[in-house]
């Protein structure tokens, strides 16, 4: 596993990551969030010993990424934010090098470098300079380093950042693939990311962890979970409204939209969560009316998130 321990991080007087604490094992995929400047990267630099922590430390496999440097990041893959990579090397000589710097010589290397770019798209540009290349392109070569030697861990800052949507499914299909046998940890701000491939997300908010735990979990704090969205056509939609907050079960009706002979309408239940499709449905057919649509509501991951990391 990693295994974060109370990680603190000063600049100065400003304190950037205030004690941060969690665990990600095998098999998971940590989707770590916050808004910009809550401390993200700064924490996983220092996870991946790239800046030392002011306190706290980080295990890695076993080995304490402060006192046994070496051992943890040979176990660590790290895709760092804005993919630093040299701009006059080719993709093929980059990877070469980053996978002789890994250990791998002659026929294994070049094995390696193969595979990498095969799994990271890059056919096309194995030969080009880097420096040449486009946004999406030099994230990818940037994601193929971290992967070449097969780590068992995986720090990503962003992976999908200036991906195309097709390139952003491949990843994201390529990440899952990978996290039956890895640890992986994932800074993203796209909240649909964490929602497509995180098994968890830990919030972050002015260097402070604020929430940790499923996405689903965390929907289930929306206004709206368990809420019903109905769109009704042919009807007067204050006298829909009226009918529907006297079912049971229903705490109150909002109309969302109206265009014409056409209105959307969101039924809250009484306490979060709470199942109304059943009571819903029979005021429906009692009242003869039939919907467009009829939708029970998740709960959205956006509206936690800023919830959760409103600091106003």
């Amino acid at each position: 596993m990693i295994e974060v321990k109370n990680l603190t991080k000063f600049f100065g007087a400003k304190k950037a990551v205030d004690d941060i604490s969690f665990q990600v094992e095998k098999g998971e995929i940590l989707g770590f969030l916050g808004p910009n400047g809550a401390g993200k990267s700064t924490t996983m630099r220092m996870i991946t010993g790239f800046i030392p922590p002011s306190a706290g430390t980080a295990v890695i496999g076993g080995s304490d990424i402060l006192e046994d440097p070496i051992s943890a990041r040979k176990k660590i893959g790290y895709l760092p934010e804005n993919a630093p990579v040299y701009p006059d090397m080719s993709v093929f000589d980059y990877l070469a090098f980053c996978a002789e710097i890994r250990g791998f010589k002659g026929p294994a290397r070049n094995l390696k470098v193969e595979e990498a770019i095969e799994k990271c798209f890059l056919p096309e540009v194995r030969r080009q300079t880097i420096g040449t290349l486009s946004k999406g392109f030099k994230q990818r070569v940037c994601f193929a380093q971290s992967i070449i030697h097969d780590p068992d861990y995986l720090i990503l800052d962003e992976p999908t950042d200036g991906l195309d949507p097709n390139q952003k499914h491949e990843v994201r299909l390529m990440i899952r693939q990978m996290s039956a046998a890895k640890v992986i940890i994932l800074s993203t701000h796209i909240l649909d990311e964490v929602d497509a491939i995180c098994t968890r997300a830990t919030i972050i908010t002015r260097g402070k962890m604020v929430a940790d735990d499923t996405p689903e979990k965390l929907k289930e704090r929306s206004e709206i979970h368990g809420a019903i969205a109905l769109t009704m056509s042919d009807s007067d939609s204050g006298s829909f409204i009226s009918k529907m907050e006297q079912v049971s079960g229903v705490k109150t009706a909002r109309l969302i939209e109206e265009d014409g002979s056409l209105f959307k309408v969101r039924l809250f239940p009484e306490s979060s969560g709470q199942p109304i499709v059943d009571p819903v449905m029979s005021a429906l057919s009692e009242h003869s009316y039939t919907p467009r649509s009829f939708f029970v509501e998740q709960g959205r991951l956006d509206e936690v998130f800023r919830k959760i990391t409103d600091t106003k």
